[in-house]
């Protein structure tokens, strides 16, 4: 039987009703879980004193333990232990005694030839994760092991080992603190992936275990791709090792789970292995066999005690986690009117500045077009008081100036010019409310020259309202206020 993967064409991709529901092709739907390994923000190693840092000199940041030197013992750091408590807490799982073991196999980053991990008894357990939609993704679980180091591979293509020339290996990387979340198989979309993805992120954030930075390597995602009927089954999985992007997470799922089905159709095995995403031609490649967990004959790490946080500790962290996104999200919804899944709120949020958003409502303006203009300028939040913002809006609420002028005044704003000031600025550049007879007359003009538009609008179709309002705005050089024509077209056609 033929080993090379089986391409299928995206002609012939078609989503469920629901995006976010399920995935179908060819009468297949994906089974998706998720394995994101996430470097903890700790200032040294898991297990000894070297600094855990990103971007240092190579083979700088090493120590015995780092090595594996024998007689070196490790030493467990506490603050990773209590990120690690305080993710799963955000995690809603139950944050429970735990042992250390030690994974063993042999690759030439991993200098010890074992990785100290948890195995039965990991930290946090039995939790979940709800996507801003409202899907919850169930959370196996989320435990503590330290990383590997790095190997660069020169020359050859596609920086991968085979058809090197060398390899170069950096072990300042080896022995950071990880938290590994395991996601239970609930995801049936790559579109669901990807959230998670990004919900995820946002929650390491906000409650500071990790800076999450997926281009530095602080935060890899591997994904575990099946596909079978809907209600069969799980059939052999593939997983896709460390993919580093949210939507390379959605390419490379979809990929796998259309080679498989295209080897499910030709009466092909899916064997079980390990891939690797490619990037550059879209497309996933076979590294190794998968192996299960006897092949790393797992035994309990003789040189660690149990962590058992016990119950204090662990309220003491509950306590003091801060307001995760999806609670954010909710508070700046019910004060700008937008859904707490709207693009504005998802993307203010997750860049932190709904803070500043919020401070323009405490600051008598409107907070919804606070949302509005934040999303579309990002570095209002930078460099404009949040007073001068709600001067805006609350000129562009009691229609002083148009929506048009106040995007360009934001742009004058954060430009630095007149001070910053929306009502200096409205006053250089000559915007002032249009007289209502003036504006009637603009439309008047508008319903004149376009007949056939004013028709169509009368007729009920709603498309033919923007020739109306284009053509209005072009005539006042941008200064009539679309909100006004808009009610005077409806109340000139009824």
């Amino acid at each position: 039987m033929s080993a090379q993967p089986l391409y299928v064409n995206d002609d012939d991709f078609f989503p469920a009703n629901d995006e976010h529901e399920r995935w179908e092709h060819r009468g297949y739907e994906m089974v998706v879980g998720l394995e994101v390994h996430v470097e903890l923000a700790t200032q040294t190693k898991l297990f000894s004193a070297s600094p855990n840092r990103f971007g240092d000199e190579p083979n700088t940041n090493i120590d015995p333990v780092t090595l594996g030197l024998p007689g070196a013992l490790p030493v467990l750091n506490r603050h990773a232990v209590e990120l690690a408590m305080r993710l799963g807490l955000a995690l809603n799982c139950r944050v429970q005694k735990s042992t250390f073991a030690r994974k063993n196999y042999f690759y030439p980053d991993m200098p010890k030839a074992y990785q100290i991990s948890q195995y039965d008894e990991p930290i946090n357990a039995d939790g979940w994760l709800d996507l801003p939609d409202g899907f919850r993704v169930g959370i196996e679980r989320g435990h503590l092991e330290e990383d590997t180091g790095k190997s660069t591979h020169v020359g050859g293509a596609g920086g991968r080992i085979h058809g090197s020339d060398y390899s170069l290996i950096d072990f300042n990387r080896a022995g950071v603190p990880l938290v590994e979340i395991v996601s239970r198989p609930d995801i049936r979309h790559p579109e669901q992936a990807k959230a998670y993805v990004s919900e995820l992120r946002s929650i390491l954030v906000a409650v500071g275990a990790s800076d999450a930075k997926m281009e530095e390597g602080s935060m890899r995602v591997d994904a575990n791709v099946s596909v079978r009927k809907p209600g069969a089954d799980f059939n052999t999985r593939c997983e896709i090792k460390n993919v580093n992007s949210v939507r390379s997470v959605g390419r490379a799922i979809e990929y796998e789970a259309k080679r498989q089905i295209a080897l499910h159709e030709a009466g092909e095995p899916v064997i079980q292995q390990t891939r690797h995403w490619d990037e550059n031609d879209g497309k996933t490649h076979t590294l190794r066999s998968k192996e299960d967990a006897d092949d790393y004959r797992y035994f309990l790490e003789p040189d660690l005690v149990v962590v058992d946080p016990g119950p204090e500790w662990i309220e003491r962290v509950r306590a003091a986690l801060p307001p995760l996104p999806a609670a954010r999200r909710e508070v700046l919804a019910s004060m700008s009117g937008q859904p707490a899944n709207s693009e504005a709120v998802l993307l203010v949020v997750e860049r932190d500045q709904d803070a500043y958003v919020l401070e323009v409502g405490k600051q008598s303006g409107d907070v919804g077009l606070a949302l509005k203009h934040v999303k579309e300028a990002p570095d209002l939040a930078t460099v404009v008081p949040a007073g001068r913002l709600a001067t805006l809006t609350t000129m562009e609420s009691n229609s002083a100036v148009t929506a048009t002028q106040a995007k360009t005044i934001v742009e004058s704003m954060i430009a630095g010019e007149h001070e910053r000031d929306p009502e200096a600025i409205a006053a250089a550049l000559g915007f002032e409310a249009m007289e209502s007879s003036e504006l009637e007359s603009m439309v008047d003009a508008a319903i004149a020259e376009q007949p056939d538009a004013w028709a169509k609008f009368c007729a009920g179709e709603g498309k033919a309202m923007g020739a109306l309002v284009g053509a209005v705005m072009k005539a006042s050089k941008g200064q009539a206020d679309g909100k006004a024509v808009t009610a005077l077209l409806n109340a000139k056609k009824s």
